[in-house]
């Protein structure tokens, strides 16, 4: 590898996924590359470890300034393995997706793909997750391209905050309108489990957005075809709470 930038990327959709195979030509204009990503889907694996199975990595693809590595770990395994154990150098960003699917609102707790960028923050090092609102596995992501190493070539240049990364959904349309940065919405899974036999269910169910008028928000820039830029962190301590008359300690 070279002396240019060294970008770490993974997802949760797996090694052979379009979003991933786009998010890594883009990240090649920035740096030399290193993909290490499940060798198959991992959706919703949040940041799951696998500390009981012995987690296995293979070369799958290189070409000068990029290396590609499956693992049959999870998307956080994955930037584990690729921190503490492949990587020679510290990465200068880790960048994960594109996924298939938004992670906006209450989604950022399920999702792999932000939970390899949270594994990345933990270690300190800026982490970017990147999604699109869609169902499809095959999309035309060209109209999102420019916005993706705009935003990635900042990051390179102006770093995070410490124990922060950004969570960057987009939505699907052919031309964006722009960029909003924005909380996270407040919203719920509704009705998510179906049964599909004697003892038998599967997951489903629907989005319920608690606040669509909010247009501060992450869901209210998808829904109005901005691209939805969201500073999220590792402390989760609700500080407000925290502050008030809080009583349940012993006295």
């Amino acid at each position: 590898m070279s002396n240019r930038s060294l970008i770490l990327i993974s997802n949760d959709d797996g090694v052979a996924a379009q979003g991933l195979g786009v998010l890594t030509d883009l990240m090649c204009q920035l740096g030399d590359v290193i993909v290490v990503a499940p060798d198959g889907p991992r959706s919703a694996a949040s940041c799951s470890i696998s500390p009981l199975s012995t987690i296995t990595i293979k070369l799958v693809r290189e070409h000068p300034g990029l290396k590609v590595y499956q693992c049959s770990g999870t998307p956080t395994d994955c930037v584990k393995l690729a921190l503490d154990g492949l990587l020679e150098r510290r990465p200068d960003l880790v960048v994960s997706g594109i996924n298939h699917g938004d992670n906006a609102s209450v989604s950022v707790h399920y999702s792999g793909t932000v939970g390899a960028a949270f594994e990345a923050c933990m270690k300190a090092v800026p982490a970017i997750a990147y999604s699109l609102k869609t169902r499809s596995l095959q999309c035309d992501f060209r109209p999102y391209e420019a916005e993706v190493v705009r935003i990635a070539r900042y990051v390179l240049e102006h770093g995070l905050p410490e124990d922060v990364l950004l969570n960057v959904n987009f939505p699907e349309v052919p031309e964006l309108k722009g960029t909003r940065v924005c909380r996270t919405g407040r919203g719920r899974w509704m009705k998510e489990m179906m049964q599909v036999g004697e003892g038998e269910y599967q997951l489903t169910g629907y989005f319920q957005n608690l606040e669509p008028e909010a247009e501060d928000t992450d869901y209210w820039a998808l829904d109005h075809g901005y691209a939805s830029i969201t500073p999220i962190q590792l402390d989760m301590t609700a500080h407000d709470y925290l502050n008030s008359q809080f009583t349940i300690h012993n006295s």
